[in-house]
């Protein structure tokens, strides 16, 4: 019988969404989105688990994504903890203190369900048939676990240590694998710490409760107040569990981010703030653990505590609010001409590309990088006096964009393809055809178009006309707002779909359906859709993109220094040996891609596409030297079969000489489907003039570089406006523009 009650309850666990009827084709300026799914497409699930009313734009793409789309949840990462929604409860765990690893990754792996250090649950309700979405904020997410009148509400997030809990129609249970040892408190104390294997734990209920249970692996509350939290703890000492006491009651009921860039500095400041209630008590404030990638910028006075994580460590901090601040390091639209790269091969290559017939779109991914490739063609014929080529590839990117931008036929009639579609339940625009998971898991949305952005952003530096509201520039902003929107009240999309403010990252999937959590394997695809928002944003004129571009680069930039790269190896287990790591999870970091083993695909998927807004990699030529000699090491040998000239690209921010002579000596070299001939002999022979980049010299306008060659400098910017512009950088060198375009001082 107990099956059947669960079996009826399971075909009830999603609330019930409807897209509202509407027009087929909404028109947006010049362009258009459907409203009507192509013949045989295929789309996320139609069901969301989420509260009845729940009426908010979901968030795809997050680390608790999963929570939304399964009835309960897979493993979830919001380190130090990590947790599970399943029938009993929320299951905690903490691996920061088994974290173990070996040359194929780092592993804070989670036991599978049923496992775990506790769990979580109702004592007047032994399993629930769901666990549904009640509420979140920018880095919280509150679960409900309902049956008819007993409620067991959960919230927690990332960098805190407790799980926050309201209960109704019943207390708190707590369920352990074995009994664990208690080693303060006791039946009549609310506060107990005890310690799972190594793992050490805060119990904190209300006041005037008692316990049920101890001495064995189930612990009840006795209490009539609707209030509880569980910490994990960084050691089993009193005076610990004392101050996690103080804090416990003052639940986190909202987080939020923000950010302001300061051109004049090129510092990105970013504040956490979280919302507090206190249950008991009067402490309003909150602890929370930072990443390396926060608390190494952050003048915040942390706590002694630490947690470990497969980040590194967390360093623990105590307030209602946070800071980092950050340099961002500029980007430009290409590598400026400096007669380092052949004239006459320039432009046979760049003649070439302009008599190559256009090839008919594919799907987003593909035709993304194939737009992506044109644009940045468009960029460097422009640099080789090269208008005719420059007007034939630019006309390629804006006819192929237009075809994209446009969701009816002749006769006024849906499109069966090369079209975005927009799903009114998951609240995204899908492009058909799609790939590798964009339409029914919502995957990668940043990554494929984040190279139409960059493309617009090329038209749009060229043709401002062409991205006025009223003709194209519309549509660009829709798929701005699907994968990066700042609006929190937006009624078409959730907040920052693709980007994480607290881990500092995007995440690639969708549905985050896996044991590991989220993932993301290619930042760099990554850092080229913010890139794209900057240069669309000076192009325009909209401060918002620009800035709102400025802050996901410089704080992703920040994250693959620390965990893609290790650029200054501090967070990485000795054990693991490999110099990169590809893979970004929730609970690992993997030396390996979704596609190959190919040492050559391991190094070069968060290289690519290398442009001008690729210079963040070369910040540390150390380090590149590093990854590239260990690259060598793993192929055995410089001899490349897969992306020969992405490599020569990337050797060439520390070594460009000896980049140069590989790529010299090549004979009928393969060239990634996003690059080309033109763009890797452009940038090496650049680089080789230029040198090395200066990462400690900003200007005080986002279009900017500084490279460094036998101690002299070379101060680069890029005026993106027919308009007068004096541009100072931080070592005090001016640089004054009369009008549009590139200036190397």
């Amino acid at each position: 019988m107990r099956r059947l009650w669960l079996l009826a309850l399971m075909v009830s666990w999603f609330s019930p969404f409807h897209a509202p009827a509407g027009e087929p084709v909404v028109k947006l300026g010049a362009g258009s989105y459907s409203r009507t799914l192509p013949p045989g497409a295929k789309t996320p699930p139609r069901q969301i688990s989420a509260v009845a009313g729940f009426s908010q734009k979901m968030p795809t793409n997050d680390w608790w994504s999963s929570l939304a789309w399964l009835p309960f949840s897979e493993r979830q990462f919001p380190h130090p903890l990590g947790v599970q929604a399943e029938a009993g409860g929320l299951r905690l765990f903490y691996a920061g203190a088994s974290v173990t690893a070996n040359r194929d990754g780092i592993f804070g792996f989670s036991p599978g369900p049923g496992g775990g250090d506790l769990t979580l649950g109702h004592a007047g309700q032994p399993e629930f048939a769901a666990a549904e979405v009640e509420s979140f904020s920018d880095w919280f997410v509150t679960a409900r676990f309902q049956h008819e009148n007993r409620v067991l509400r959960v919230s927690y997030g990332h960098g805190s240590p407790f799980v926050f809990a309201q209960l109704q129609g019943g207390s708190p249970r707590v369920t352990f694998q074995e009994p664990p040892r208690v080693w303060s408190g006791n039946a009549d104390s609310p506060v107990l710490g005890l310690t799972i294997g190594s793992r050490h734990y805060g119990l904190f209920a209300p006041r005037g409760a008692t316990w049920a249970g101890l001495g064995t692996s189930r612990l009840t509350c006795i209490t009539d107040r609707p209030y509880f939290s569980v910490a994990v703890l960084p050691d089993s000492e009193e005076s610990t569990l004392k101050l996690f006491a103080r804090h416990a009651h003052a639940h986190v009921v909202g987080t939020r981010v923000s950010w302001q860039y300061d051109a004049k500095t090129s510092k990105v400041a970013t504040t956490f703030d979280f919302q507090t209630q206190a249950f008991e008590g009067d402490e309003q404030q909150t602890l929370f653990a930072l990443y390396p990638h926060q608390w190494r910028h952050t003048p915040h006075n942390l706590l002694e505590f630490e947690y470990n994580s497969v980040r590194g460590r967390m360093k623990v901090g105590r307030g209602k609010s946070f800071q980092t601040v950050a340099t961002f390091p500029g980007v430009l639209p290409c590598l400026p001409n400096v007669g380092g790269a052949d004239r006459g091969r320039m432009t046979a290559y760049l003649q070439a590309e302009a008599a190559v017939p256009d090839e008919p779109p594919k799907d987003t991914y593909w035709e993304g990088k194939r737009l992506g490739r044109l644009a940045t063609l468009v960029a460097i014929a422009a640099q080789y006096d090269q208008p005719k080529v420059a007007d034939v590839l630019l006309q390629r990117v804006r006819l192929r964009l237009e075809d994209w931008f446009t969701a009816a036929d002749a006769a006024g009639q849906p499109k069966p393809a090369t079209t975005f579609y927009y799903d009114d339940l998951w609240g995204t625009l899908i492009g058909y055809p799609a790939s590798f998971g964009s339409d029914n898991e919502l995957n990668d949305h940043h990554f494929h178009y984040g190279y139409f952005l960059r493309a617009a952003a090329e038209v749009a530096l060229r043709d401002p006309d062409w991205a006025k509201d009223e003709h194209w520039g519309s549509m660009v902003k829709l798929l701005i707002r699907d994968v990066a929107n700042a609006n929190r009240h937006d009624p078409l999309f959730p907040f920052l779909r693709n980007f994480d403010p607290y881990a500092g990252h995007s995440w690639a999937s969708g549905h985050a359906k896996f044991a590991d959590g989220n993932n993301n394997e290619s930042s760099s695809e990554g850092m080229n859709a913010w890139c794209a928002l900057i240069l669309w944003g000076e192009a325009t004129g909209d401060r918002a993109v620009r800035d709102l571009g400025i802050y996901l680069f410089t704080t992703e930039m920040l994250a693959i220094d620390e965990y893609w790269f290790d650029v200054q190896d501090h967070n990485r287990p000795r054990e693991y040996t490999p110099a990169v790591v590809t893979m970004v999870w929730g609970g690992k970091g993997a030396n390996a891609t979704w596609f190959t083993a190919n040492p050559e695909a391991v190094h070069g998927i968060n290289w690519l596409p290398l442009h001008g807004g690729s210079l963040y990699l070369g910040r540390f030529p150390e380090y590149v030297a590093r990854n590239y000699a260990a690259l060598v090491a793993e192929n055995r040998g410089a001899t490349w079969d897969e992306w020969p000239d992405l490599i020569w690209m990337y050797q060439a921010l520390a070594e460009p000489g000896e980049a140069a002579h590989q790529f010299a000596a090549a004979e009928r070299p393969t060239f990634e489907a996003g690059n080309s001939p033109a763009n890797t002999c452009h940038w090496i022979g650049s680089l080789q003039a230029l040198g090395h980049v200066e990462r400690s010299v900003t200007a005080d306008v986002p279009l900017y570089a500084v490279f460094e060659k036998a101690g002299v400098r070379k101060h680069c910017a890029y005026n993106p406006l027919n308009r007068p512009l004096t541009v100072t950088f931080s070592d005090n060198h001016q640089m004054r523009f009369t009008n549009r375009g590139f200036k190397v001082e």
